[in-house]
């Protein structure tokens, strides 16, 4: 363990203070397992908002929990560093059959499913305009598997998925990552994705509004960050595409997914699209102009190869930073 993921005897105190009171124990056992909003709190907990909103305050005050605004809400959740650590420590010993926890989470599922019947609605009154555009090309399921040929089956530590949508590859790639973040523009989706993520059990995901242009994420902090079908829906992809690879760690790779250069008019006008594909050598340029090196280009052919079908194209890169655990050689030599 290193030195930063210790906490002081003073920072320790401080956390199990901020802990050790009812209200904040119980909200610390539901954020163990989901992000929650005041609204959701104040639902579960049976408490009022003000109230809800000072024990928040001094748990995020303790380090023990973050905050993430979100348009007019703010959603919550455990942090990420030493003092969150010891919060899920702290929650996996109690019971879950402390009567108190245990209609804590009841009224947590009831919100939840109405959460889940709520983002069923909206994805169900897209379905036919996502539907046109995938009866185009290869199949969803046929996507992911070139997805996961691609990055293979070595587990890694962090994953960011940019333009996350529905949470989907979240869910693909949920047995190979340690912990993953989802970044969406859109409030809908982002409800979606939390109710799939909900639905699949994965607590070791999040996922957060954001703007792919400006990407609130600590520079090199990912393993393998994903753009999948995202770049032509905007004016600046290489400006995306720049912020996707600030937040590589050295070594880390950039898994893009897309679609080959097309005359699709329709997708322009009909569907959102801003640009019609994107050719080899011009994203080649763009991952050279970020000092990634591209290491496989694998185009999925749709079965029916008509002039009105699309290619999707995946494009692997590499950081080109060395990854060492070595310390300095001292090229210096001593003259006698």
């Amino acid at each position: 363990m290193t030195e930063e993921q210790t906490l002081s005897v003073e920072d320790t105190l401080a956390a199990l203070r901020a802990i050790g009171e009812a209200t904040r124990l119980r909200l610390i056992a539901l954020l163990a397992e989901s992000e929650l909003t005041v609204k959701d709190a104040t639902a579960i907990l049976g408490q009022s908002q003000p109230r809800i909103s000072r024990h928040l305050k001094l748990l995020a005050e303790a380090d023990l929990i973050q905050r993430f605004p979100e348009g007019s809400w703010v959603y919550y959740r455990l942090a990420d560093g030493p003092e969150g650590e010891l919060a899920r420590a702290l929650v996996a010993r109690i019971s879950r059959e402390d009567p108190v926890l245990a209609a804590d989470q009841e009224r947590f599922q009831a919100i939840r499913k109405a959460k889940a019947e709520e983002a069923a609605a909206y994805f169900a009154a897209r379905a036919l305009t996502w539907d046109r555009e995938r009866s185009l090309h290869v199949s969803e399921d046929d996507v992911e598997s070139a997805m996961r040929a691609a990055l293979g089956d070595k587990p890694f530590q962090s994953f960011l998925d940019l333009g996350t949508g529905t949470g989907r590859l979240l869910e693909v790639f949920s047995d190979l990552y340690t912990s993953a973040l989802g970044i969406d523009a859109s409030h809908d989706m982002l409800a979606v994705a939390r109710a799939n993520l909900a639905k699949a059990g994965l607590t070791n995901a999040q996922v957060r509004h954001g703007d792919v242009y400006v990407l609130n994420v600590p520079p090199r902090s990912f393993d393998v960050v994903a753009v999948h079908q995202v770049l032509h829906f905007l004016e600046e992809p290489a400006r995306a595409l720049s912020e996707a690879a600030r937040a590589l760690r050295p070594g880390g790779r950039l898994l893009l997914v897309d679609f080959a250069p097309h005359e699709l008019e329709f997708l322009r006008e009909n569907h959102a699209h801003r640009r019609l594909g994107f050719a080899r050598d011009q994203m080649e340029r763009w991952l050279e102009a970020l000092e990634l090196d591209l290491e496989q280009v694998t185009d999925l052919l749709p079965a029916d190869e008509t002039e009105n079908n699309l290619t999707v194209t995946l494009w692997l890169a590499r950081d080109r930073r060395i990854v060492t655990d070595l310390p300095a050689r001292d090229t210096s030599r001593e003259v006698a």
